[in-house]
């Protein structure tokens, strides 16, 4: 998945027993077809790419509180041009949460999704297509809060619906206690 046609090829295969997942594959794969799919500025849609940061004994995962849309999701974002979605999702995991390393759990994608962005006063309503990396972290290792957060933290998987009870964040939750 280091580029493109890598990410064509991982998509073409990619199964997930999770019937609304299974739905996302067709449309991204429409969304590669355009030169411009990685950038932010293509609408309706862009891809960005994640990162579902989990403890070593896959007890908790680490999330931001995302500033701008004010809620607890997986550090990620935008592609900003770059086709390696995997490099994305490390860059913003460490962007968003001061961590350094990261063990890559899963070599190939953990999960997929596309997920509407809401309007602000300087960018229309959009979607995100959003390819989300599996990583492991070491809880221990100091968390740095930056400016698109209003905080972090280590969320013990049976209280995720607490902090977002979203199909989407309890679906990758399911498949971490399904490793």
């Amino acid at each position: 998945m280091n580029d493109r046609e890598g990410l064509i090829q991982a998509l073409t295969h990619y199964t997930t027993s999770f019937e609304e997942e299974a739905r996302f594959a067709s449309s991204f794969l429409s969304l590669l077809q355009h030169p411009d799919a990685f950038q932010r500025s293509h609408l309706p849609g862009h891809v960005t790419g994640s990162a579902w940061i989990i403890n070593k004994p896959r007890t908790h995962v680490l999330l931001t509180h995302h500033a701008k849309l004010n809620k607890w999701l997986q550090p990620g974002g935008h592609a900003d041009g770059e086709e390696n979605v995997l490099n994305v999702a490390l860059r913003e995991a460490e962007e968003e949460t001061g961590v350094k390393a990261f063990r890559l759990v899963l070599t190939g994608i953990f999960d997929i999704d596309i997920h509407p962005i809401p309007a602000r006063k300087d960018f229309v309503a959009h979607d995100h297509y959003d390819i989300r990396f599996l990583l492991e972290a070491n809880m221990e290792e100091p968390l740095i809060i930056t400016e698109e957060s209003h905080d972090l933290a280590w969320v013990p998987l049976p209280v995720l619906s607490k902090y977002n009870n979203s199909p989407s964040l309890l679906r990758m939750a399911e498949k971490v206690n399904l490793l």
